[in-house]
């Protein structure tokens, strides 16, 4: 996987697994020092499974293919990313190899050269499935975390530091603070020796499991694990309508029933009496 640059304002970069940061740090893996260009300005996360494209915090603003991205969102090849004055192009694969005749023999110089120019276009004759997004997200419930959306498609790193797949840039979370991996449930949480302890739910873990609609909270960042269609749920259940009172009535026991009925004939009578004694 590669950005290319139609432009020239950089040259082809092959992109890395893991965190790919795009924007004038000196230490990202595409460095633009331009007017419009932020410090972070985005990030590509590569996987095995392919790509998406995330804005960390103090990022700028970026589109796809002229849309504005807020979100974590999943790049296929040939997607055009903007961002300040430039315009990249981002390729998913690679061109042919000069040796790969069917007969073991080398192919012709146009032929090679053809398939190259076609891989740095971005088309390889074939059609390409778009990268799912991730299964699991972690949502930001607190502190300058609120709000923000981090996918989470396979092992990452959460901590301070901006080497970290999750950077979240608080004091009070260490350098490498926990390490979250997705599974069949969730997320298993497992603590890197953190100062100030990593909780699921308010309990302290070194290792858990995160389902979703639990909380992860390191120190007082609180994140909240969530799943497709799990916030659908939880909006239908708490926009179901009430039972009826006579439903709720019908649960109540005989005895109970009998006992009220007696007291009330009672009451009944006794003022009937004091009422002919006057």
């Amino acid at each position: 996987m590669k950005l290319v640059f139609p432009n020239g304002e950089h040259a082809t970069v092959l992109l890395s697994m893991g965190v790919n940061r795009i924007g004038s740090d000196p230490e990202g893996a595409v460095v633009l020092a331009l007017p419009g260009i932020e410090h972070r300005h985005f990030e590509i996360h590569v996987t095995s499974t392919g790509a998406n494209l995330q804005k960390p915090e103090g990022s700028g603003p970026v589109t796809v293919n002229g849309k504005p991205v807020n979100e974590l969102i999943a790049l296929r090849t040939g997607d055009l990313v903007g961002f300040g004055p430039v315009t990249v192009k981002f390729v998913a694969s690679e061109p042919a190899r000069a040796s790969s005749g069917a007969a073991g023999g080398v192919l012709p110089a146009s032929v090679v050269a053809a398939a190259q120019a076609m891989a740095l276009d971005g088309d390889t004759g074939a059609t390409r499935v778009r990268a799912a997004p991730p299964k699991f997200v972690l949502r930001g419930v607190s502190g300058t975390t609120f709000g923000k959306m981090y996918g989470v498609p396979g092992p990452m790193t959460i901590g301070r530091s901006a080497e970290c797949d999750i950077s979240i840039p608080v004091d009070e979370i260490s350098r490498r603070h926990a390490l979250v991996k997705p599974n069949a449930q969730g997320l298993l949480v497992e603590d890197l020796g953190s100062s100030n302890g990593t909780y699921i739910n308010n309990k302290r873990v070194q290792t858990g499991q995160l389902l979703p609609g639990d909380e992860l909270r390191l120190d007082q960042v609180r994140l909240i694990l969530i799943a497709p269609g799990m916030e659908i749920q939880q909006v239908q259940q708490k926009t179901a309508p009430a039972a009826p009172a006579s439903a709720a009535a019908a649960g109540v026991p005989g005895w109970v029933k009998a006992v009220a009925g007696v007291v009330i004939a009672g009451s009944l009578a006794l003022i009937a009496w004091l009422a002919l004694g006057r």
